[in-house]
Parts: structure tokens; sequence; C-alpha cells
């Protein structure tokens, strides 16, 4: 049996997730991670910490590639060294900040779609009947979900009962007609792209479309990470900066657990060219309003925040993602946090590290 599991952005929030739980199943995983996003963010962001964490912690289960993933011969190299062994190819490493994205539109489009094709091509040439799963995001709906018919409540938009996404956005909603923003539109040629894979070549792909991914392996910058840099910027008494709709705006929240145990069921059960959006949903999910007030119910501290009242570009006023799709073909998956227990768990985490600066 193909053994191998394969995972880019492997000291990233999913990756090193994903690395822990199929290493934790008895498999040998090869993680791909050149900490890039400290390039991206600065030293908020790197990824070193993670992954000291996971070698330790994984032991010789674990093998580390420092690769590029813009690097096709590299990749190529690395894929046609293991073959047939790889039973499982992860792909979450990517450039995730679509107000990144526009300071440097060649880098986020050769890496997140670069990047993805470099991927997919290597896993066809090398372990076409591998399970191969990308993390998309609901940024390929682009502004799309703007133009629902939202009523402001005291701590939250909302939508009505009655309209067809309450409980949750499908894959119905166009990702045509819309701004995206550049982050947008290279994950959508990503995502495309997976999908052609997956029907023009008959092999077997995923593509999970993201909202709020978030977890205690989160390395919480300004431009990524909400709900990590919100408990971050309340331990350490950090002023955050909140854009736009009266921090209203809703986001649902899924912790990398329950989307690594996603993956495991597709893994499990592979189809083919499969796409699901895949968030909290219902279960879990908060304004930034109520996120401040969950955290400092948490810390027994004061929240600094400053508003500012222009909205980023392609910012979603209200998501939240239904998992009806993934639940129908894989019955048996479930979510098992919410967003308190998702900020409680980061608290306790982080303890030591986020304190606050004289």
């Amino acid at each position: 049996m193909s053994s191998v599991v394969v995972v880019t952005g492997s000291a990233g929030l999913i990756g090193s997730e994903s690395v822990r739980h199929f290493a934790g199943l008895g498999m040998d995983v090869v993680g791909i991670d050149n900490d890039m996003r400290q390039y991206f963010f600065g030293a908020d962001g790197s990824t070193r910490w993670n992954l000291d964490r996971l070698v330790k912690e994984v032991g010789n289960r674990y093998t580390h590639e420092s690769i590029d993933i813009r690097d096709r011969d590299g990749i190529d190299a690395l894929l046609a060294r293991y073959g047939k062994n790889i039973g499982l190819v992860i792909h979450a490493a990517a450039q995730p900040s679509h107000d990144w994205a526009a300071k440097e539109p060649f880098t986020d489009f050769d890496v997140n779609a670069g990047g993805t094709l470099n991927m997919l091509e290597a896993v066809r040439r090398h372990a076409p009947a591998a399970p191969f799963i990308f993390t998309s995001t609901n940024k390929v709906y682009g502004d799309t979900p703007n133009r629902l018919p939202l009523v402001e409540l005291p701590t939250r938009y909302e939508l009505p009962e009655d309209h067809e996404f309450h409980d949750g956005i499908t894959e119905q909603m166009s990702i045509d007609q819309t701004l995206h923003s550049v982050f947008g539109a290279s994950k959508v040629a990503a995502d495309v792209m997976v999908q052609e894979y997956g029907r023009y070549f008959d092999m077997p792909t995923a593509i999970f479309r993201g909202g709020t991914l978030t977890g205690p392996g989160h390395s919480a910058a300004e431009l990524h990470g909400f709900l990590a840099y919100v408990m971050r910027c309340v331990m350490e008494q950090r002023t955050y900066h909140i854009y736009g709709y009266k921090g209203k705006m809703v986001r649902d929240a899924i912790h990398s657990h329950d989307l690594v145990t996603a993956f495991e069921a597709f893994h499990k059960a592979p189809r083919v060219a499969e796409v699901y959006n895949m968030g909290g949903g219902r279960y879990s999910n908060c304004s930034h309003i109520e996120a401040f007030q969950i955290a400092s119910e948490i810390t027994g501290l004061e929240a600094k925040t400053d508003y500012v009242d222009q909205a980023r570009t392609g910012d979603h006023q209200w998501w939240i993602s239904s998992t009806a799709r993934f639940e129908e073909h894989y019955p048996d998956w479930k979510l098992t946090y919410d967003v308190p227990a998702i900020l409680r768990e980061m608290y306790e985490a982080n303890q030591d590290v986020w304190k606050p600066t004289a």
C-alpha cells in the first residue's frame, strides 16, 4: 500500500496539522516548505518555530524539503524520487493574503497558480493514483457574497432566515462577473486547474474552499490569521485595526484539526474533481465585535481596537460556508470546535509567548 504523504506548506497551519495527523496514522510524511511566509509577512509570519516543533514531535516519520514550489524541476525530481509510494498529496502552500498580492502580482500568481500546476503535473507524471487535495479559498467567489441582502444586528450582519444561503453559502454561487482581488484571481486559476486535472486526466482531486482556517499552529500576522491575530492582540495588548463594516462582518471559522479529518475522509474514499465549501458553518462563526468579546472574556483583558471606515478590497461582509455537500458525501465527518473553543485553545497554547510588551 502507498504510504507516503506529500504535504506542501508543511510548516504552516494546515500543513503542520496534516503532518501530525497522517504521521499519527502511521504514514511517512514528506514536507515541502521554504518559509516564504516570512517573506510575505515579516518575522510575525515566519513558520520556523512551527517547523522546529514539528520535527521534534513527529521524529523520523517526517522528512523536510526546503523547496520552493515555483521550482518546477525541483518539485518534479522530488515526486519522481517517491513515485508510486505516494498515497496522498496535500497542497497547502500559498501566498494567502489579498492585500499582499496587489503589491507583487507576479510573485502571487507564480506561487499560487504556477506552484499548483507544478504540483499537479509532477503528481500526474509520477503518482497519478494518489488523491490530490488542494486548499482553495472562498475568495474564488469574489465580491458576490457582498450582494446578499444582509440585515444589520447589534453585533453582526445576518441573512434573513428564508434566504437560500441562510444555513451557509453553497458551491452553487457563481465565481463570475465579480471583483476577486489579485489573490482571489490567482487562487481561481489554481482551483480550476485542480478540477481540470481531475476531469481531463481522471485523477482523484478535491478542492476545499476555506474561509477562516484557524488553530494554535497559526503564525498570526495582521494581514493573515484573523482569529489568531485577535487573540494575539488582546494578549499582547496590541491595537487591532478593524477595517470597515462597523466591525460586524461575519466569518465562519474551522479548526485545522476539523479540516484535516475532512482530508482523511476524502483520502479513504476519493472522488474525481470534487469542490467543497469548507468552514465552521452555522456551528462556528462570529463577527469581529463578537470575537473580541469572547477573547476578552477568556483573557480577562480589554481589547484595544481602532476603527478604519474603509473596508479592504475583496473583503467579505458576511461569509458562512455550507458544508452540506461534503457531509452528504462523507456523513461520518463532524465539526468538533466552535469559535470559543478555538480562541480558548489559542490562549492556552500561547500564554508563554504572547505577553504584553512594556
